[in-house]
């Protein structure tokens, strides 16, 4: 079979010859002659494969700039970059997915802090924080009162200053109201505010470029508990007696994780595993995730940050959750766990207990 014209060739491929045209002026897909009187652009059958893998990644939505490079690798690797692709597609659809379900779920109710509840709650709430046996300081902050739980992982030479900044701009969240319809546009106002705390302490620290902090927060609005998050620090629920995380850890391990680079057990022993791809400062994405929660009584939470995560099992953080009635010795029997396990970290824990009204 000879060269084939840029329409035959499109119609094939399921190309435009528009797109053809530009994916030519690109260099990523090169015709195999250009008519050197006419300037028509002619293509050899084999480019064929080529031309529909375009096509087909192009369905997917990948960028022409990642198509370029997908086209360079052999079979295997190219199979894993798409699935690595995917994968990101996924993750932020699912983000938009939760966006999406807040503000149905939040204008569809007018005012989460307006709506009657059958059974009016309340919580009990605890929050420690503790240097560990290796590290000479401690960088974590923690907090809890009767509207926000908060807990935040300094990092760099100005981590202590920045983790306690970030928390300090959330506190206001303790006596503001919350303006009717208005709650996301609170929680993003709060973080806006936490990230130039965070900045304006990073300008005084010898290392600025160091300098960040993780935060993940929970703002109580009466039956309805509200969460930012951006970091590596997390969130976990307690819910007839079976434990959730319901935060995702915005490391760069886990994102080889969801992509299917790494299996969890590998993570758990990466030597960047606490290399964060979202933070406040530091030079990292500062996009937090939003996301509200309907609490119903006898759940339990719990924010910590890594230090107890990534050292106490699961199964562990479970029982104490479980079996302790008390927020204060929660926290406290946490952090003794995180020490009896090596203590190689900060390690900070706010627990809240959703319970009737008056009890």
């Amino acid at each position: 079979m000879g060269l084939l014209t840029i329409g035959a060739f499109a119609k094939a491929s399921r190309l435009s010859p528009k797109a053809l045209r530009l994916y030519d002026e690109l260099g990523l897909l090169t015709p195999a002659r250009v008519d050197p009187v006419t300037g028509y652009r002619l293509y050899a059958p084999e480019q064929l494969d080529q031309a529909r893998l375009v096509a087909w990644l192009r369905r997917l939505g990948m960028p022409l700039a990642r198509i370029q490079h997908v086209r360079t690798l052999e079979a295997g690797p190219a199979a894993r970059e798409i699935r690595a692709f995917w994968a990101q597609a996924e993750a932020d659809t699912a983000a938009r997915r939760d966006l999406a379900t807040f503000l149905i779920h939040h204008l569809s109710r007018e005012d989460p802090t307006m709506c009657p509840t059958a059974m009016p709650l309340e919580i009990r709430y605890a929050a420690l924080s503790d240097t560990g046996l290796v590290r000479e300081s401690n960088q974590d902050a923690a907090y809890a009162g009767s509207r926000l739980l908060a807990v935040a992982d300094g990092c760099g030479s100005g981590g202590a200053p920045a983790s306690a900044a970030a928390i300090d701009a959330l506190k206001h969240l303790e006596t503001d109201g919350v303006p009717a319809g208005n709650l996301l546009d609170l929680l993003e106002d709060a973080v806006g505010q936490a990230e130039r705390a965070v900045h304006g302490v990073a300008g005084t620290s010898s290392s600025s470029e160091d300098t960040g902090t993780t935060l993940t927060a929970m703002l109580w609005t009466g039956s309805q508990l509200a969460l930012v998050h951006i970091g590596d620090s997390r969130v976990y629920l307690l819910r007839d007696g079976e434990l959730f995380q319901i935060t995702h850890d915005h490391t760069m391990v886990q994102s080889m994780v969801d992509e299917g680079r790494l299996s969890p057990e590998e993570a758990a022993s990466h030597p960047q595993r606490s290399l964060l791809v979202r933070a406040l400062g530091h030079g990292a994405d500062a996009t937090p995730e939003l996301r509200l929660h309907d609490a119903q009584r006898g759940d339990r939470y719990l924010l910590c940050s890594d230090g107890l995560s990534t050292v106490v099992p699961t199964e562990e953080i479970r029982r104490v959750l479980f079996e302790t009635d008390e927020p204060e010795r929660a926290v406290r029997e946490l952090i003794v766990l995180a020490n009896a396990s090596g203590g190689p970290d900060n390690v900070s824990c706010v627990v809240a207990h959703v319970m009737k009204s008056g009890q």
